[in-house]
Parts: C-alpha cells; sequence; structure tokens
C-alpha cells in the first residue's frame, strides 16, 4: 500500500479556534514537518476559486514544487442537493459550474485530485430524486475533468451514500473512469460497519483517504420529574493517532488487502483534546506520520 501521507491545510485554518497560518506558511509547515504532499482547502481562508486568480495559482504552484509538495489533492465543499426548496433554481448548473470552477482550479495548482461531496437529504424532495440529481452532477463533472487530468473523488461525509454499501452502489451508478471514492473510516466506525469488510470492498474504487482519530464522549440531558438524566448522543473528541476508538490498523489493512494503493492525508478538523495551539496542532501532525511509519 502507498504511504504517501499529505496533511490537510483545513487543519491550520483556525475554524474551531485553532491556530491559524496562512496559505504559504502552510506549505512551508507541512514540509518542515516530514509530509510528502497536502490537501488545500478550496474555500476561505484558504484556497478559494475567488481569491486565486491565475498568477496567485501559478506562485501557489510554484511554491508547492519548491517544497517537492506536487502530490496534491484540492478539498472542495459542495452540497448537491442544497436549495431544493426552490424548483425554478437551476440546481444542477449551479453546482456544475462551482465544480467547473474547482477542476480548473485543481489541474491550474499541478493537481489531478479534486475531493467532492454529495449532498445533505433535503426533506424538500424524495431520497431518490436526490440519488439521481447527484448521480447526474458528478457524471457531468467527470466529463469536464477528463479535458483537464483531474479524478473526483467522493468523500463519505454527507447523508447521501455516507454508508459503505450505498457509496459503492454510487460510484457503479455514475460509471465514469475518473469518479472515484475518497473512502475515510471515520463514518463506518461511527455508523457500526466492520472496518476491515468495508475497507476491502471500496478499496479498489478507492483513490485517497483522510485520518482522524477521536474519542467519544457521553452526552446526558437533565430530567427534573425523574430526577435523572437521559442519554444523548455521544459527541467525538479528536485525539492522537492511535488514542481513539477507530480501528485503523483494520482499517488500513483492508484497503492494502483490497489493491489500494492510494494517498493517505491527516485533518485535524473539529476542536482538539488539548487544545488548538500552534505546537499541539504540529504534535498531533507528528504523530500520526509516526503511526504509520509504524504500520507494516
Amino acid at each position: 500500500m502507498s504511504r504517501t501521507l499529505l496533511l490537510h491545510s483545513v487543519s491550520y485554518a483556525g475554524l474551531w479556534g485553532q491556530a491559524y497560518l496562512p496559505v504559504d506558511r502552510f506549505v512551508t509547515k507541512a514540509a518542515e514537518l516530514g509530509f510528502g504532499g497536502v490537501m488545500l482547502m478550496a474555500k476561505r481562508p484558504h484556497v478559494s476559486p475567488l481569491d486565486y486568480g491565475p498568477s496567485e495559482r501559478l506562485a501557489l504552484r510554484r511554491l508547492l514544487e519548491q517544497y517537492h509538495l506536487t502530490n496534491l489533492c484540492v478539498a472542495g465543499y459542495c452540497n448537491l442537493t442544497a436549495d431544493l426548496e426552490h424548483g425554478e433554481m437551476p440546481h444542477r448548473e449551479i453546482q456544475v459550474a462551482y465544480l467547473t470552477q474547482l477542476i480548473q482550479l485543481t489541474a491550474d495548482l499541478g493537481g489531478t485530485l479534486l475531493r467532492v461531496f454529495t449532498g445533505y437529504d433535503n426533506p424538500a424532495a424524495e431520497y431518490g430524486r436526490q440519488w439521481r440529481l447527484i448521480v447526474e452532477i458528478l457524471r457531468e463533472a467527470s466529463h469536464i475533468a477528463t479535458d483537464h487530468g483531474v479524478t473526483l473523488g467522493v468523500q463519505n461525509h454527507h447523508d447521501i451514500a455516507c454508508g459503505w454499501e450505498s457509496m459503492a452502489d454510487l460510484i457503479r451508478e455514475v460509471g465514469e473512469r475518473n469518479c472515484r471514492t475518497l473512502f475515510d473510516a471515520w463514518a463506518p466506525a461511527l455508523q457500526g460497519a466492520n472496518l476491515t469488510d468495508a475497507a476491502k470492498a471500496l478499496a479498489a474504487m478507492t483513490v485517497h483517504t483522510t485520518i482522524a482519530d477521536y474519542q467519544l464522549r457521553p452526552r446526558y440531558r437533565y430530567v427534573p420529574a425523574l430526577v435523572n438524566y437521559e442519554a444523548q448522543t455521544p459527541h467525538t473528541m479528536a485525539v492522537p493517532m492511535g488514542e481513539g476508538f477507530i480501528d485503523y490498523r483494520a482499517f488500513l489493512a483492508g484497503l492494502a488487502a483490497g489493491g489500494f494503493d492510494g494517498s493517505v492525508a491527516y485533518e485535524m478538523c473539529s476542536p482538539l483534546r488539548d487544545g488548538g495551539e500552534l505546537g499541539t496542532l504540529d504534535r498531533y501532525a507528528r504523530e500520526f506520520i509516526h503511526y504509520m511509519q509504524q504500520l507494516p
């Protein structure tokens, strides 16, 4: 299995009160920490297509080349079922136009992989209609991506096709060679799936996986009439690799057994147990590299 390790810039975007680094400083940080590539968050305050014109893209590409971080994944932030409440809006065209911008951005930065999402389950439309819309958008965007040498990687994040069986169905139905999955362990672990079986089943469809480890924190709501507590859905707390509940050894072994040879990224995209200071972010990132180096 390939051990090309990437660092996701969302980790240093300051979105959860963590320390913030601008993109150029993030790139140098990733190189200093020993990563072989980067995922770049394609929204503000990092690499938004609105802020990165031709000159900015060229400068960033040269910086990535300078630090030998040319193994690149651009992380898009799409919701393909957004605003279905208003039928007069050209939803498909809006989403494809946005994806086209991201495809061009990826190619301009010298990358070949664009991370995309599916859609959140929207009560304004029945499930089958949302599924068909997502398939149609991904298929059209894949045709555009082909002209730029870009692969779309669908991450199992949003509601539609977040289960691993459904994700496999989605990729098969789209039926495009450059529409694959960026299959992560986080969702199936929370869903109670067998990580080894899920990873083996999707390995041949998967071109990249993103890793973060978590511990579960129980939550309770006090019920005064009963003088007792009512259990709520636990929340997750990000912890260093190997200290959480996700069995990444089983997951990565399953991917390898199924023939996966893509890249692996680390992200800190939620509050961290030990706070969000720059030193903590750097320590978590280094511990990820150490964890990966210890695997067989």
